[in-house]
């Protein structure tokens, strides 16, 4: 049992939290924003006040990488949780652990020169409900759980490693068999990759301040939870499919900030369901803030969706910087998805080398987002598949609402197709504003079946100077175009 000891904070950690503080007092917001007085009330509201120190005891071997060291930790936070909280510190070392549990009134502090590296068996994450890409279903835990726990933190200038390859090569090995089948559409669920942090109904939880690297799926997922601040994260060396940075996921009340993000999926995404599944549960991601936040590799700056069915509202995002990532202020659903994307207003957003900055589609990526109707055999399947399959009834509740989107002061440099824009014949996209941009690219780009959208001083530079191609859009105005002198 891992013994009390006075709290001395090391000079290290009092700057980093100086460092922090500072950043997040100079997050100014947009001066000339008229900004609903619900921005000022998201993040953790507490962290655990108590200083009690549990230091986790490990053995040479249980430092240096070579023996997990998962027992050890875990009775370290389980002794903080049941004196009442306090703080969990290892010696520098690298620690091989698997699912490791955090409790309430817990603070994790994870130093510079400590390492915690996911142990390579499945067996050391055992599976438990959850939701997992708009899906609830059994599924591995992830590396860090916060699960039904209030009052947590977990932070420092550490490394959290998902020892990532192992869950990539797994995923590439069953693609190779799943696609010539025909079976896309159910790749990401069978193929249970860990996750490196999941914050699962909880309340005022602090993550800040590491380093996360190598995850075998998302690096951090924010499921059913409120009042929630992650802060100060560096996301690195993601090379592995789905490895996306930070996924808020029917949660509210949520802070995402300072963070700095290279992965190989969406850096920072807002989710709330799939499918019939999403519409059952139909809890939505609602009032967040997201600000200051750079982002490199990946597959979208902000994204919205594709897992739309219980609504995304209520957000506010300013000074994010994309950095050659693929696409920028992203927005994307299904024709089974349902739900909507509304009430959403960014600012002050900056675009270097990113091919496809402003993204809209109803209809997004049908080899996995659409479930083929099941076969005679249809009872043998696992239960995630019939979920995946039941019908949306009626099929008009399927189709997701985008609306009341404004996008006001947007740096765009060296973009492809500058507007990507694609809604259906039945449910057009609507209400989109975009005020004082500046975007120069090759291509202005295309939209259609799109409502009711506004360009206020927005000007595009394009290398062949033409308008973009507009098809079936009602009320539309167009931006000005010029030709970039060759």
């Amino acid at each position: 049992m891992p013994v009390p000891c006075r709290f001395r904070p090391s000079l290290g950690f009092v700057l980093l939290g100086l460092a922090l503080s500072a950043c997040a007092h100079a997050a100014s917001r947009p001066a000339d924003a008229d900004l609903p007085a619900w921005v000022t009330t998201v993040g953790a509201r507490s962290t655990p006040e108590s200083t009690r120190e549990f230091r986790v005891r490990a053995d040479a071997a249980q430092r240096d990488g070579r023996s997990p060291a998962t027992k050890e930790i875990q009775s370290a936070i389980d002794a903080c949780a049941a004196a009442g909280g306090g703080l969990v510190v290892l010696d520098p070392g690298v620690y091989l652990t698997g699912a490791l549990f955090v409790r309430s009134g817990v603070h994790l502090r994870i130093d510079a020169g400590v390492t915690l590296r996911a142990v390579q068996d499945n067996a050391a994450y055992p599976r438990q409900p959850t939701r997992v890409a708009g899906i609830e279903m059994p599924w591995p835990t992830a590396l860090i759980n916060v699960n039904e726990a209030e009052n947590v933190r977990v932070d420092g200038s550490g490394e959290i490693d998902g020892n990532g390859p192992y869950w990539w090569n797994k995923y590439t090995e069953l693609r190779r068999t799943y696609d010539p089948r025909g079976l896309r559409w159910v790749a990401d669920y069978d193929c249970e990759r860990v996750r490196l942090v999941v914050i699962r109904s909880s309340k005022d939880v602090t993550l800040s301040g590491l380093r996360l690297r190598r995850s075998g799926f998302w690096n951090v997922q924010v499921l059913y939870s409120e009042f929630v601040t992650v802060s100060g994260l560096a996301i690195r060396d993601n090379q592995g499919p789905s490895t996306d940075g930070v996924d808020v996921d029917s949660s509210r009340h949520v802070l995402v900030e300072a963070c700095d993000i290279d992965n190989n999926d969406d850096c920072i995404c807002l989710k709330a369901g799939r499918d019939a599944d999403g519409l059952r549960v139909n809890q939505p991601t609602e009032y967040v803030v997201i600000r200051n936040n750079i982002t490199r590799r990946g597959g979208g700056i902000l994204s919205f969706g594709s897992e739309t069915s219980g609504g995304i509202q209520h957000v506010v995002a300013w000074g994010n910087r994309g950095i050659g990532t693929k696409e920028g202020l992203r927005f994307k659903s299904a024709r089974t998805r349902g739900g909507f994307i509304r009430d959403v207003r960014i600012y002050d957003t900056t675009m270097e080398n990113v091919p496809y900055p402003f993204t809209f589609t109803l209809d997004w990526n049908p080899r996995y987002s659409y479930a083929p109707a099941a076969g005679d055999d249809a009872s043998h399947e696992p239960a995630h598949w019939r979920t995946i399959r039941t019908p949306v009834v009626p099929a008009e509740r399927g189709l997701t609402e985008i609306s009341d989107i404004l996008i006001r002061r947007a740096e765009v440099r060296g973009a492809r197709q500058i507007v990507t824009a694609s809604g259906l014949p039945t449910k057009p996209i609507g209400n989109v504003r975009f005020e004082h941009i500046r975007a120069s690219g090759q291509t202005a780009g295309k939209i259609e079946h799109v409502r009711d959208w506004r360009w206020t001083d927005t000007e595009f530079t394009t290398r062949d100077g033409k308008p973009i191609g507009i098809q079936n859009a009602d009320n539309l105005e167009s931006p000005a175009i010029q030709a970039r002198p060759r």
